[in-house]
């Protein structure tokens, strides 16, 4: 049997997790499956160690991320929020994002750093939005059909976010 990523970190397998008990339950199994632990191991208890670790690393990632949570979260639920057949998006969201992009465009062009900064924070204000709405629509609405297409919004807000700081570093 396979445990879930919630399992794995004994957490309830909702959106709004206690990220101080991930982050506990992460370390113990961390230092539980060090690798100097098992020095003298079999081949066999080397490997699950380094399995457990491993699976621990990207169970760890997903669940601290709120897009990767959300998506992982659908996925339990059947669901695969970046499925092609899955992708229609609000048409005020559509124009947001093309705002956004030209933003950041122009911005880059025109090597303004405050307003790269800017539109991260707004980015940002916009993610922890989502994340709100998340936590309802999976914790107390069951609503999965609403939860796919925010997680599709804030898994493009999360690039955009990248985007604006690798245009930060690269005029750093």
């Amino acid at each position: 049997m396979s445990l879930n990523y919630y399992q794995l970190f004994d957490l309830p397998p909702i959106f709004n997790i206690a990220l101080a008990t991930l982050e506990t339950n992460y370390r113990k199994i961390q230092s539980e499956a060090h690798p100097d632990r098992f020095v003298t191991a079999s081949s066999a208890d080397k490997l699950k160690s380094m399995q457990l670790a491993t699976l621990a690393n990207e169970a760890y990632q997903t669940l601290k991320n709120p897009a990767n949570r959300a998506q992982y979260l659908l996925t339990l639920n059947g669901i695969n929020a970046t499925n092609e057949s899955n992708t229609s998006m609000p048409a005020d969201f559509l124009m947001q994002q093309m705002e956004w992009r030209e933003t950041l465009e122009d911005a880059s062009m025109a090597s303004d750093i405050l307003t790269l900064q800017a539109l991260y924070d707004e980015m940002l204000a916009a993610a922890k939005g989502l994340a709100a709405d998340l936590a309802q629509l999976f914790d107390e609405k069951k609503d999965y059909t609403n939860a796919c297409e925010t997680t599709r919004k804030l898994i493009f807000i999360d690039k955009v976010c990248a985007d604006i700081q690798q245009a930060i570093e690269h005029l750093d």
